[in-house]
């Protein structure tokens, strides 16, 4: 009975807060109830922007005072307004910010002597709020003194219920990625957003497996998917034909397809002929000609043979053994060109420790030509797929100044093994898999572009 969570204690209490209030309240009770529990003078929840170069400090009803005490004051570029909701974009670069986001572990940071006048001395702790690896933000308390190791721990128990409450809530208001986006998304944008994962990153006990699309100036038709079965991982990675609606509505068709099909027990060649048949099909009833490029795949959890169908899509990239080479597919026709296209299923099996990487030829665009992406995918070999997948696309971006001329969109896949054992985790996240405390590696990965963390670059005091 000891080891069970009381009504009293701050996690039944912020469950109950949570599950009291409407959706569009839930997170602010569960941080207000919690900032109660611990004798917290704050408590903000901060969301992973969806540029991948920020946090979004969320709040409501915020005074002035409030928000200066947070460290906000002074930047209303970066605050948006919609009612009494309130959203702070929060760039950072080097610091504690991002390494709690790196690490998945609580980060505690003293009083500094360059608080505002008038706030007296406080202790801010960063907690991961994260699920199976996919870090949805920071949890940010003001407390007025240093926290010990058991409020630190019943701190990132809450993190991760917060995450819970964060992907429960979010399916019923607009709240949440409203605060998330900081630029204006286009209709294709929107259209091609809805098409992705609700998870960017899933961590299971044989894999890890994370994806990012970095999108052009016209959104270009790229597409990643995967679905966890019991002794099975699919995936997938398109890119449709052009660009702007015509490739967001040509994309649609071709998802839609393969998740149906995946969805029905279809075999990999039978995802991609019913894929192809479609967008055919609709090409001659419509007029409207699209095809698109991709890699479907599929991992037998128990064997580690990964199958892969190659419809007239680049070549994925193998990392084994400390090097890094493009795996030799057959290579099929894309889909929706011909209706009597056949495709093949191809076998690779992996070794425990190897890395896959799938990506677009967004990533291998003509600005970036000068990018050896193999020794790229090498050297960011020790950062947790989320990270790996940003630094690698920021190269990208780098080398493009900033304008691509096409969608970047890349899988990372890390291969463990052992197929049934359970994850050994805490607070959301499995410390064993996380990124290393130094970001050099990575930094030097994108040949100096700022590293970004779970779409989030290296972070600052998030007090000044």
């Amino acid at each position: 009975m000891s080891d069970a969570v009381q009504p009293d204690q701050p996690l039944g209490r912020v469950l109950d807060a949570a599950e009291d209030a409407s959706p569009l309240q839930a997170v602010e009770a569960v941080t207000e109830a919690l900032a109660d529990s611990l004798g917290a003078s704050s408590a903000f929840f901060l969301i992973a922007d969806l540029s991948g170069r920020a946090l979004v400090r969320m709040s409501h009803d915020a005074s002035e005072d409030q928000l200066a005490s947070q460290g906000l004051g002074g930047r209303e570029d970066v605050v948006r307004v919609d009612g009494g909701e309130q959203a702070v974009v929060v760039e950072f670069d080097h610091g504690p910010v991002a390494a709690a986001l790196r690490t998945q572990r609580v980060q505690v940071l003293p009083p500094t002597p360059e608080r505002p006048p008038g706030h007296p001395a406080r202790w801010v702790v960063l907690v991961p709020v994260t699920e199976r690896g996919e870090a949805l933000g920071l949890l940010q308390l003001s407390l007025p003194a240093a926290p010990d190791a058991s409020a630190l721990a019943q701190m990132a128990r809450i993190g991760h219920v917060l995450a819970f409450v964060v992907i429960a809530n979010r399916r019923h208001t607009d709240l949440f990625e409203w605060a998330q986006r900081s630029a204006t998304f286009s209709l294709p944008a929107e259209i091609q957003r809805r098409l992705l994962p609700a998870a960017f990153t899933c961590e299971a006990g044989a894999f890890t497996l994370s994806a990012w699309l970095e999108p052009a100036a016209s959104v270009g038709g790229d597409t990643f998917d995967y679905s966890l079965g019991r002794d099975v991982l699919h995936l997938s990675l398109t890119d449709a034909m052009g660009h702007g609606v015509d490739s967001a509505l040509t994309a649609t068709l071709c998802v839609g397809s393969l998740r149906n099909t995946r969805r029905e027990g279809g075999s990999l060649v039978e995802q991609a002929a019913a894929a192809n048949a479609a967008m055919v099909d609709h090409a001659a009833a419509s007029g409207a000609e699209g095809f698109a490029t991709g890699m479907v795949g599929r991992v037998d959890l128990t064997t580690g043979v990964l199958s892969m169908v190659n419809a007239g899509h680049v070549a994925p990239y193998l990392c084994r053994d400390g090097a890094t080479t493009a795996v030799t597919l057959p290579v099929d026709l894309p889909l929706g060109l011909f209706a009597d296209t056949a495709y093949r299923s191809t076998e690779i099996p992996l070794r425990p420790g190897d890395r896959l990487v799938l990506v677009t030829d967004g990533m291998l665009e003509r600005d970036a030509a000068t990018l050896d992406v193999s020794a790229q995918i090498t050297r960011t070999r020790t950062l947790h797929p989320r990270e790996a997948t940003r630094v690698l696309t920021d190269a990208v971006v780098m080398l493009s100044d900033g304008a691509l001329a096409d969608d970047a969109t890349l899988m990372v896949l890390d291969w463990h093994g052992g197929h049934g054992a359970l994850r050994r985790t805490t607070a959301g996240a499995e410390q064993g898999r996380t990124s290393p405390k130094s970001y050099a590696e990575g930094v030097t990965a994108a040949g100096g572009a700022a590293p970004r963390l779970n779409g989030v670059p290296d972070g600052s005091d998030p007090r000044t």
